[in-house]
C-alpha cells in the first residue's frame, strides 16, 4: 500500500470502522431474534441483586449481583438498564442463531460511584462444552454518560454471549441496550496498518490515561506509559516497500507529540546507565526514506535495554523477522514489562534519569508472518506461522532468540494485555496456545 495512504487519520477511521460497523442498506444487521434485534432490557423486573433469571424479549438472561435498574441514577436509553455490582454478570441462557461479526454495548457508571472495568466472553455452541472465551479487551467505564464499546467477534454458528464486572467493587455498573451483527455480514477490510490485529491494551489517546496513551503514527502504533518513561507496546507492520535505501539517521530525541506538561525522555536521558536506548520499532523496519527513519528515533519508541540483549538476540530476532520479506509482509508487536534489569554496570537498576524512566524486567515480541496479499487479519489461520518470545533484559542473556520462544497466551498472562484481538476467536485460539518449532537460525 503506498505511504501517504498510512496517515494517522486514514488509520483512525479505518480502526473505528473496523471495530463496528452498521451493516450495508439491505443486509439483516442483527439477530438476537429476528423480531427483537437488539435487547434494551426494557422488559421484566429484578429488584435484588441475587442471582436470578429475567425473560427478556430476546430470550431469558441470567443476572448474578445485578438488578433492573429505573432509578434516576441509572443510566439507561428508555425504561431502565441492568446495574451491576460487586462481581456481577449478565449471562444470556439462549444462543444467538446467525453468529456473531460484532457485538455493541452501551455502558456507564451508575450515579455518582467510582469507575469500573468489565469485559465481554463467549462461548460457542459448537464447542459442546462450558467453556467461555474473552472477547476483545477490558472495558474501563469512567463516565455517567451512556457510551458504546464495540467488540470484533467473528465467531460462525450459534453462540452466546456474557458480561463480567471485573472491578469497582461496589461501585455500580450501568449495562443497556446489547446488539450483535451476524456473522457474514460485510466488515471493511483493514490492510497493512500497523494495529490491524488489535490494541492490546485498549490504549486510548486521552490525557486522562497517562499509563495507556495511544500514539499513532504513520510508521508505528504504541501505547505509551507517561510514569514509565516508556512506551508499554509498539506495534508496525513490514513489507518489501518499508525497506529502501535510505539511511540510518541516528537522531535520537524527545518527541513532540507528547501531550504539553507530560515529562519528554531526553536524548541523553540514558547516559551512563548501563542500558541501550532500546529500539522497540528497528530503524532498520522503516528504511524507505529518512522521515520514517527518524521516526524510529523518537525517545518514545525506546525502553532501555541491556546492551546484550539489544544487541544480541533482539537484534538476532529482529534479522530474522526480515528474512521473511519480499514474499511475505510481517506484523510485529513488542514490549517489556517487570521492574529491575541487569544493564553493563553489573547491577540490578529499577529506574534511570532519575527515577523518570522504568528499567524493565523482561522483553517480549510477538511476530506473525503472512504471504503477500491484501485484508490480513481475514487471512490468518490457525496454521499461520506465529513467533513469540520473552526474553530477560540482562547483560548474562544467552545469544540464542530460540532459546525464548514461549506462546502468546504466557505473553497475555504476564502482561494483562490482549494481543492480536482483532482476530476471529477461533483463530485466537488456535494459535496463541502454541510455542514456534520453526527454524532459528544461528548467529
Amino acid at each position: 500500500m503506498p505511504k501517504f495512504l498510512r496517515s494517522p487519520f486514514r488509520f483512525l477511521l479505518l480502526f473505528s470502522c473496523f471495530a463496528f460497523q452498521a451493516a450495508p442498506a439491505g443486509q439483516q444487521a442483527t439477530s438476537l431474534t429476528a423480531a427483537n434485534p437488539q435487547e434494551s432490557f426494557d422488559t421484566g423486573t429484578k429488584a435484588d441483586y441475587a442471582a436470578g433469571s429475567v425473560a427478556f424479549a430476546t430470550g431469558t438472561w441470567t443476572l448474578t449481583d445485578a438488578v433492573l435498574g429505573n432509578a434516576e441514577a441509572d443510566r439507561k436509553n428508555g425504561a431502565q438498564a441492568v446495574r451491576l455490582q460487586q462481581n456481577g454478570k449478565l449471562t444470556m441462557e439462549f444462543f444467538v442463531p446467525n453468529g456473531a461479526a460484532t457485538v455493541a454495548v452501551q455502558h456507564a457508571i451508575y450515579g455518582s460511584d467510582a469507575s469500573s472495568s468489565w469485559e465481554l466472553w463467549a462461548q460457542p455452541e459448537s464447542c459442546n462444552c462450558n467453556k467461555w472465551t474473552k472477547v476483545g479487551n477490558t472495558v474501563f467505564t469512567t463516565t455517567s454518560t451512556l457510551q458504546a464499546a464495540a467488540f470484533t467477534v467473528n465467531i460462525a454458528g450459534n453462540v452466546k454471549f456474557e458480561i463480567r464486572k471485573t472491578s469497582g467493587g461496589a461501585s455500580r455498573l450501568n449495562i443497556d441496550d446489547f446488539a450483535v451483527t451476524d456473522f457474514g455480514v460485510a466488515q471493511p477490510s483493514i490492510d497493512n496498518d500497523n494495529m490491524a490485529l488489535g490494541n492490546p491494551s485498549g490504549a486510548i489517546t486521552d490525557v486522562g490515561s497517562p499509563k495507556n496513551y495511544l500514539m499513532v503514527k504513520p510508521q508505528f502504533t504504541l501505547s505509551y506509559n507517561r510514569d514509565e518513561g516508556k512506551p508499554n507496546w509498539v506495534s508496525w507492520h513490514i513489507d518489501a516497500s518499508d525497506r529502501g535505501d535510505a539511511n540510518r539517521i541516528d537522531l535520537f530525541r524527545p518527541d513532540p507529540t507528547l501531550p504539553e506538561g507530560w515529562y519528554q525522555v531526553q536524548a541523553n536521558s540514558y547516559t551512563s546507565s548501563g542500558f541501550d536506548r532500546g529500539h522497540n520499532c528497528p530503524s532498520a523496519d522503516r528504511l524507505a526514506n529518512a522521515e520514517d527513519n527518524a521516526a524510529t528515533f523518537f525517545m518514545t519508541n525506546m525502553m532501555p535495554q541491556a546492551p546484550l540483549n539489544n544487541q544480541g538476540p533482539w537484534a538476532d530476532l529482529e534479522n530474522y523477522a526480515r528474512t521473511f520479506l519480499p514474499g511475505n509482509e510481517v506484523y510485529v508487536v513488542c514490549g517489556s514489562y517487570g521492574l529491575g534489569g541487569t544493564g553493563a554496570n553489573g547491577s540490578v537498576t529499577t529506574t534511570i534519569d532519575n527515577g523518570r524512566i522504568t528499567v524493565p524486567n523482561r522483553t517480549w515480541k510477538v511476530i506473525v508472518i503472512l504471504p503477500v496479499g491484501d485484508n490480513d487479519a481475514a487471512r490468518v489461520t490457525s496454521s499461520t506461522r506465529v513467533i513469540a518470545v520473552d526474553m530477560p533484559n540482562t547483560n548474562s542473556i544467552i545469544r540464542d532468540w530460540g532459546l525464548y520462544r514461549t506462546s502468546v497466551d504466557a505473553i497475555e498472562t504476564s502482561t494483562g494485555y490482549d494481543l492480536l484481538s482483532a482476530l476471529p476467536v477461533d483463530v485466537q485460539t488456535a494459535i496463541e496456545s502454541k510455542v514456534d518449532a520453526g527454524p532459528a537460525p544461528a548467529n
